[in-house]
């Protein structure tokens, strides 16, 4: 806010020249002001002696004073309620609680030391415990046997010779991060075996599955095939370094706004296939997804012959030299697959040379 150039004193000298008998006009002409700041001032001050403007400038100060004191307070508020969820049992903790409040509200150590109930003394203490020796001991220990979890690590210790504790030694042990990792195998709802049957309309079930290789450079890739099970016909073949439920999803949208969708599609348990995602979408499109049993690739009989084919033809008789190499092979052989290979449960003739002859058979 623009401070004025006039102080209150001045303000009330201008306002007595009116009680002398001066015009409201003059006044205003002689100290550079406009008529309403005038008023403004005289229904501010109008009354009022130098002694009671005094007393105000005062009051003024101690309420700006308050207010300050009341943000404060209200801040080492926030600041609380914010650390009560956390469990406060040692020192350790209690200075992260500190350093917490002081980085993210900006007090100072006093005050957020007295807020949290820790003296500042005990806020400052550094630790003088050398865990060099077991630090050494425990990283040559877990080098040598990987495997071990911290009770192995821990009776290795002491069979070694050294006296440690198993507290001192966990401390140590997840202070370096060395806790290995549980690898939780996910549950799957169990899923009964259905036996392929060879639709006799096109698009009544669709199969779906991924493959992988490797591009010249090493880095892997993976290609998303899916095929309608009535002609073997190879509806979808996307190549890219890494392919998500939204992705598939993706996929599924654009066949379907080229006018294909099925009835079902039949897939395997796969990360890809068993999330929300897809589970979602095939709700909201009215499509059941059969999941065949884990570890029963042979339920998925006919995309996995596709696969077959492709790895034979396609993915073991070139090297690719970049993601965008691979693309456009995967697109030609996609092409020669649908309209010139002869297949042999189509009786010798391509996928679409056969979905045209079954449609001219029923015309």
């Amino acid at each position: 806010m623009k401070k004025s150039k006039y102080s209150e004193l001045q303000v009330f000298g201008i306002l007595k020249e009116q009680e002398q008998g001066k015009s409201v006009i003059e006044i205003c002409r002689n100290h550079g002001i406009t008529q309403g700041t005038f008023y403004r001032w005289k229904s501010k001050y109008s009354g009022m002696e130098s002694s009671d403007i005094q007393k105000m400038r005062e009051l003024e100060s101690e309420n700006s004073k308050l207010k300050k004191l009341y943000a404060e307070r209200c801040l080492e508020i926030e600041a609380l309620k914010d650390v009560l969820s956390k469990k406060l049992v040692k020192p350790s903790g209690l200075r992260e609680i500190v350093n917490f409040i002081r980085h993210t509200y900006n007090l100072s150590e006093r005050k957020s030391c007295l807020a949290i109930g820790i003296s500042r003394r005990s806020y400052r203490y550094k630790s003088k415990k050398n865990d060099d020796e077991l630090i050494f001991v425990l990283t040559q220990i877990s080098e040598e046997h990987p495997g071990y979890g911290f009770w192995k690590l821990y009776h290795k210790i002491r069979n070694l010779g050294y006296g440690w504790n198993h507290k001192r030694v966990h401390r140590v042990y997840v202070a370096l991060k060395m806790s290995i990792r549980r690898r939780i195998r996910k549950r799957l709802p169990s899923r009964i075996k259905e036996n392929i049957q060879i639709p006799l309309r096109s698009d009544e079930c669709w199969s779906m599955d991924f493959m992988s290789d490797s591009l010249y450079d090493g880095r892997r890739f993976r290609i998303l095939n899916i095929a309608d099970d009535y002609n073997r016909e190879l509806l979808s073949m996307e190549v890219d370094t890494s392919i998500t439920s939204a992705r598939v999803v993706r996929v599924l949208d654009q066949l379907k706004q080229q006018g294909r969708k099925p009835q079902r599609i039949r897939v395997d348990n796969g990360p890809e296939f068993i999330s929300k995602t897809l589970q979602l979408w095939a709700q909201e499109n009215k499509v059941h997804i059969q999941y065949i049993q884990p570890g029963k690739p042979t339920q998925n009989s006919l995309i996995e012959r596709l696969n077959k084919s492709c790895r034979d033809e396609l993915l073991n008789m070139y090297v690719f030299k970049n993601l965008q190499d691979a693309e456009e092979k995967a697109n030609q052989w996609w092409i020669e697959y649908n309209y010139n290979r002869p297949h042999e449960a189509l009786g010798n003739i391509s996928p679409k040379e056969y979905k045209y002859k079954m449609k001219q058979s029923i015309i």
